[in-house]
């Protein structure tokens, strides 16, 4: 793909040449495209990429995935701003193409850093489901073998002679025989259906997971989620050639670096707390994660490393300094029989670390909700996770019924974590908590859930951070720099200011 600074002539193709362009609305995404478009097109497209996938996330935290509610406001806001979603819907070659190029460009922005990449890759994932769930059942396998996934649905007599197994198998209880006869079971190989044998959720037999259409596209998403985070990391091999066009490093560092989330960094918050306060706010204020370390840390005296880093940086990120940070673990580990000695010695680096004051001088910012999910997950005696995602449904219920959730809240979160909505969860958790309807924000980090909870029980706006700016690793080059680009390359830089500014009110919606 090639950029430049005026409207470039595009080839005209007619309509058999673009349907095999893109013959479905959604892709695996396995061809870059070699089109030659403008930057300032370039620029159009990264922007309403990102709003798309940043409401993607949004509906995902505070929507159940695949209910009406959820599928109605992101089919509107695909509508919206003119990406593909339906087949067999006339003159969709200009979406599918702004689809398939918008991808590409944001494979650049976020290729640059772990957290970038598992963002980038949990909303393609989401999006791509919301289109295979609306895809036509006469096209799937089509879709699928443009896709190279080989996987072929069986004969009506070899779906019949397994019948019974596989509606026992079935990861829906409701399954049934009339439903089975309507849709197709596909064969798979057994190593390409873990996820659902995981979940014991498939029939296999000498090799092979004989799956429901219903099911197929956990095996889809799999095989997604590995081809995209193979493609970034090569993206991210050559993505100092692309860095070192002037024209394009201003909008792919704003992209990568700004709307991701907040990162809830301390910045003018430190020092907005005191020390006697973390154990009354623990019980009011603090997320389910954050509630159950406080308690292993004041039991115990000590937690692991992985309970120290997500605890100690929520901390960090509510308004704890260094000096308040050093003091509180300190205290509570002589108390665990530690000679303080040993502290200065073997945790005190730690934690200045985390600060920014040792080592790499990387002032470290709290873990977000899908980090604290998808990442180093607890093993024995550890008490870091989430208690949604990572504990067991009988001690989650009795850890519930200890902070006074009613048997019927305590149902509705878990039936949420049965489904795999663990964000969601929390967000009823803190709805309850609170004793509000609707909490009128989408769940996305610990940190949150703590200003959240602060203005409501307080209203007071001096403890929740009032602009909350995400760092950025590097320094963000400043228009200014580029005094001696070419014009073309300023009035970009112009309009991308403007942009930038109506992307932030976007998402502060």
């Amino acid at each position: 793909m090639q950029f430049s600074g005026g409207n470039r002539k595009r080839l005209r193709l007619g309509g058999d040449q673009r349907n095999a362009c893109y013959p479905h609305s959604l892709q695996f995404y396995l061809e870059p495209p070699s089109e030659n478009i403008s930057l300032i097109e370039f620029e159009s497209l990264a922007i309403d990429r990102v709003k798309l996938l940043k409401t993607v996330e949004n509906l995902g935290v505070s929507h159940v995935k695949g209910t009406e509610q959820y599928q109605s406001k992101l089919e509107a806001e695909i509508r919206r701003l003119k990406f593909s979603f339906r087949e067999n819907v006339e003159n969709e070659y200009e979406r599918r193409r702004r689809d398939h190029i918008s991808h590409f460009i944001l494979r650049l922005a976020y290729c640059q850093s772990e957290d970038l990449r598992r963002w980038f890759i949990q909303q393609e994932m989401d999006l791509l489901r919301f289109r295979f769930s609306i895809l036509p059942k006469d096209k799937i396998q089509s879709f699928l073998k443009d896709s190279h996934l080989h996987f072929e649905a069986i004969s009506d007599e070899e779906r019949s002679l397994r019948e019974h197994e596989i509606i026992a198998s079935s990861t829906s209880s409701s399954a049934s025989k009339s439903e089975l006869e309507l849709e197709s079971v596909y064969k798979i190989p057994f190593a390409d259906a873990l996820d659902l044998f995981r979940g014991r959720k498939v029939y296999l037999e000498d090799g092979f997971a004989y799956v429901p259409l219903k099911d197929i596209v956990a095996i889809v998403l799999n095989e997604f989620r590995a081809k995209l985070s193979k493609a970034l990391a090569l993206t991210a091999r050559s993505l100092p050639a692309v860095q070192s066009d002037e024209r394009l490093q201003p909008l792919l560092n704003h992209l990568s670096h700004s709307y991701t989330g907040q990162d809830y960094s301390t910045q003018g918050n430190a020092g907005k707390i005191s020390l006697d306060q973390i154990d009354s706010l623990s019980t009011k204020s603090f997320p389910p994660c954050m509630r159950q370390l406080h308690k292993a840390l004041r039991e115990n005296h000590h937690l692991r490393h992985g309970g120290r880093m997500q605890y100690g940086l929520f901390l960090k990120g509510i308004g704890l300094t260094l000096e308040q940070a050093l003091q509180f673990w300190k205290q509570e580990f002589i108390r665990g029989k530690m000679d303080p000695d040993k502290f200065d010695k073997g945790y005190s680096y730690n934690i200045r670390h985390s600060f920014g004051k040792e080592g790499k001088r990387t002032d470290y910012t709290p873990f977000s909700c899908m980090k604290i999910i998808l990442t180093n997950p607890p093993g024995q005696g550890d008490y870091h996770g989430c208690p949604f995602r990572h504990s067991d449904p009988e001690l989650l219920k009795q850890k519930l019924q200890s902070y006074k959730i009613s048997p019927d809240g305590i149902s509705q979160i878990l039936d949420l974590v049965k489904g795999t909505h663990y964000q969601v969860a929390c967000q009823k958790y803190f709805e309850m908590t609170h004793n509000v309807d609707d909490c009128g924000f989408s769940l996305s980090h610990p940190n949150q859930f703590f200003f959240e909870s602060q203005r409501i029980l307080t209203g007071s706006k001096d403890i929740r951070k009032e602009s909350i700016q995400p760092e950025a690793p590097q320094p963000k080059p400043s228009v200014q720099k580029n005094k001696d680009a070419s014009s073309a390359l300023a009035s970009l830089n112009s309009s991308l200011e403007v942009d930038m500014e109506g992307l932030e009110d976007y998402f502060n919606e």
